[in-house]
């Protein structure tokens, strides 16, 4: 949503303002919106805190308090005038000319205080006082009736539970915990005239001959009774209405759409969508609508029961990744770096994203960008992995939050369902105050959860409510860790209980929303906080970019389960995300091949906030991790997977498909000797109705010779194809031999990007191509047998001196193992 106030009736307060300690010990510059680190970093008053250990050493900025100040001109101060403010981080007052104007504690909420009083012809001031959220949460935790937990584990920072703030700012197992602070939205001084738009929310109707109804709800403000003169549009068809207005008004229109285009998600139709907006004489309000239906199914079955959701009437099953913030420290986001990391969620074969629920309300350009990619979001309410306060004035609090945050933000397609929290049943189980008293910290969880319900149904009646993630269903407060028959399930055990990979055949979700893998980040961004000395897994600037406890251990300890292990650093990092891969591909291959039964694959996660070492998918800066490229191909719409039967006699071929016509698939499969010969074994030709996954073929392993790999490769009738290999035991029992790789590669003039020509002599597999420069592959982490090639087309982010081609390094597993 953009509001746009018109007439010279908007000043902009956005840019430089002075920042200063409120101590007066330290002074500078800090652009709004933005960051009290990103600031005092730019005018080298700490180091980065993302280099090194210095994250460390900028602690003491969290516990501070800070101001800033700017000073602006107004000819005339005659009318009515107030502030807009919003996502403003988090316990601050706001001074216009030495007057209070706002105390705010939320920083998920809208503010717009009336200045009128305080404002003077000529030169005026602001100032905005930010309070230590490390004080103030600990002051807030001491007024609790009784004590209200955190988890330790993920948050070294204590009580950010006490704060209506991203809890992942106080640490998490994937980030940095240096608590920032700052304004990171609208700061902006602006006119009543008459009144002003505080929400458009729309509610669509879907009639049986195929038409739309669309109505639209415009609340305004007024300070009075008077008259306003709103207009409608949507898609050129305007409409004026004058209308009667006094404090907080509702006004209705209904537009009437006879041939609507529908909005579906990606790879299941077009992401068609409206321009709606609304407008008066003085503000303007647009949104992108589109139009499509939603339901959840949690119909009963013989298992428990279902979940899966059906847009236009169609069950889609879910292929995605959670979404964390872009970056730990705003002032180093933008809307570039989120619409690219959007677009490789897309160039994956995704169509879903969860926003988690311990970061934010994503700003309104990242729901337009889902909007156009089609990606359906699974949005969370800002509760996570604690418990939190159930006094009055915390649940009058979240109630506004809620109904701001669901009217700005009902109207995207792309919003699928609102969630009401993460992990907040599973911590009802995770501290010993509400193991011993779970009956009193039950019924706060349900005061709270239940205020969050019922100001989403009256913000946005007939709203698709999920009461928290994971949950077997609703009111049903059991382990849904580990039960598999209804619900949405995060499944944990393969990385935090260690279990091998083979584990995640163990369980048969319904919808799995998080399950994940760590690896290291990739070596160009480790360069880029740490130095060759610290180039060591166990080296104090490698384990402070590892937050979660015994996550390095773990990493060398499935290397040691399943490979050699690799001869030098930067194998080992290369290793370590061959395996994430691997482990995600194996989930996501078993319990797609279930479909129906199960309809969504969520994994844990897409993006970093920072260069650390974690279960995304995509590095910091949003490179692609090997498993990204992974994951483009077993998240295929059209995908055949080898696996495993529960007995090991067997390995059947899972054919999926999620489109919406019959596929025909011609199937090769071989074996893959270690000199790198493919014998052929068997073709297959088999057929998948519509949104469904059938078993195309079945191998008998005592056919697959010891010291061989099961190989194959497929074409669809919908023109994809893909291939992949399969090792009966473990990679380090291969006996591997030198791949022989030979590398050939040229500037391509025409776009500025680089083809590399590949060939191997013997078996390559899992062939990495890496370069210091930013840019992307058409392929990679794949396999080559004796005496086959594959061209790369690596595209850069900026472009490339065509003089000065990067330095390309190559990886595969042999040579990762090998000191040959």
């Amino acid at each position: 949503m953009t509001s746009l106030p018109k007439n010279g009736f908007n000043i902009d307060l956005s840019g430089s303002w002075q920042l200063a300690s409120v101590d007066g010990e330290i002074r500078t510059t800090i652009i709004l919106p933005g960051d009290v680190h990103t600031a005092l970093h730019r005018a080298g008053l700490i180091p980065d805190p993302y280099f090194g250990r210095n994250e460390e050493k900028v602690q003491w900025v969290a516990e501070r308090e800070w101001a800033v100040e700017r000073s602006f001109t107004l000819p005339e101060v005659e009318g009515d005038w107030y502030l807009d403010i919003d996502y403003l981080d988090t316990v601050a007052s706001v001074h216009v000319n030495g007057f209070l104007a706002l105390e705010a504690d939320n920083s998920f909420r809208r503010h717009r205080p009336d200045i009128s009083s305080m404002l003077k012809s000529g030169d005026n001031s602001i100032r905005i006082v930010f309070a230590s959220s490390i004080a103030v949460a600990a002051a807030r935790q001491k007024q609790q009736p009784f004590y209200i937990p955190y988890s330790t584990g993920n948050s070294p920072i204590p009580d950010g539970n006490m704060l209506r703030k991203p809890q992942c700012h106080f640490g998490w197992d994937w980030n940095i915990a240096i608590a920032p602070l700052g304004l990171y939205g609208t700061i902006a001084l602006k006119k009543l005239e008459t009144a002003r738009i505080e929400h458009v929310v729309t509610r669509q109707t879907h009639n049986n001959d195929g038409s739309v109804d669309l109505k639209v709800t415009a609340t305004l403000f007024s300070k009075g009774p008077d008259i306003a003169q709103v207009y409608f549009e949507l898609d050129g068809e305007r409409v004026r209405l004058d209308v009667g207005v006094n404090g907080e008004t509702h006004v209705n229109h209904l537009f009437h759409i006879d041939n609507p285009r529908l909005w579906w998600p990606s790879g299941s139709g077009e992401q068609a969508l409206y321009r709606l907006s609304v407008e008066l004489p003085t503000d303007e309000v647009t949104k992108q609508i589109g139009l499509r239906t939603i339901e959840l199914i949690t119909t009963p079955d013989a298992s428990g029961s279902r979940f899966a959701f059906k847009v236009n009437g169609r069950e889609i099953f879910c292929r995605g990744a959670n979404w964390i913030p872009a970056d730990a420290l705003f002032s180093l986001s933008s809307p570039e770096k989120t619409e690219d990391l959007l677009q490789s969620a897309k160039a994956a074969n995704m169509n879903m994203i969860r926003v988690w629920g311990g970061g934010f309300y994503e700003q309104d350009h990242f729901y337009d960008f889902c909007d156009r990619l089609g990606l359906m979001v699974w949005q969370d309410f800002m509760f996570a992995c604690n418990l939190y306060p159930s006094t009055e004035d915390f649940l009058d609090n979240v109630t506004i939050e809620v109904d701001y945050q669901v009217g700005r933000l009902s109207s995207h397609p792309s919003i699928v369902l609102w969630c009401g929290d993460n992990e907040l049943v599973g911590a009802l189980t995770w501290f010993e105050e509400s193991r011993k008293d779970r009956d009193r910290y039950l019924v706060s969880y349900d005061r709270l959860n239940r205020t969050i319900e019922q100001a989403v149904k009256k913000a946005l009646p007939g709203a698709l409510w999920w009461p928290s993630s994971p949950a077997s269903g609703y009111l049903d407060f059991g382990d849904a860790w580990h039960a598999d028959g209804s619900g949405d399930m995060h499944y944990w055990s393969v990385w935090h209980e260690n279990k091998s990979f083979d584990n995640y055949r163990s369980v048969r979700p319904r919808f799995c929303s998080e399950f994940g893998f760590q690896s290291y980040t990739s070596l160009p961004v480790i360069r880029t906080y740490a130095e060759e000395k610290d180039m060591n897994v166990a080296s104090p600037v490698m384990e402070l970019h590892q937050k979660n406890a015994g996550g390095n251990e773990r990493i060398a300890g499935t290397m040691f389960r399943y490979f050699r292990f690799p001869k030098d650093f930067p194998n080992f990092v290369y290793l370590s995300q061959i395996q994430q891969g691997l482990a995600i591909k194996t989930a996501v291959e078993y319990w797609r091949s279930l479909k129906p039964h199960c309809m969504g694959t969520i994994y844990w996660q897409l993006n970093d906030t920072w260069p650390v070492a974690s279960w995304s998918s995509l590095d910091y800066g949003g490179r692609w991790k090997a498993m990204h490229y992974l994951v483009k191909r077993f998240f295929q719409p059209v995908a055949v997977a080898a696996i495993p039967s529960d007995d090991g006699k067997t390995i059947r071929f899972s054919l999926v498909n999620d489109t919406l016509a019959d596929v025909s698939v011609d199937l090769a499969v071989s074996i893959l000797t270690v000199k790198g010969e493919r014998r052929h074994l068997k073709d297959v030709q088999a057929v998948c109705s519509p949104d469904a996954a059938v078993t195309a073929a079945s191998i008998d392993v005592s056919d697959i010779p010891e010291g061989t790999l099961l190989a194959w490769h497929f074409t669809a009738s919908n023109g994809t194809g893909g291939e992949g290999h399969y090792v009966n035991g473990t990679y380090k029992a291969l006996e591997l031999e030198p791949a022989g790789l030979a590398v050939t590669h040229e500037y391509v003039e025409e776009n500025g990007s680089v083809d590399i020509n590949v060939t191997a002599r013997g078996l390559a597999l899992f062939v990495m191509i890496e370069t210091e420069t930013d840019g992307k592959y058409s392929d990679n982490a794949f396999d080559l047998a004796a005496g086959e090639s594959r061209r790369i087309t690596f595209t850069p982010a900026r472009p490339l001196d065509r003089g000065a081609l990067p330095e390309f390094r190559f990886y595969d597993l042999y040579s990762c193992q090998s000191a040959d």
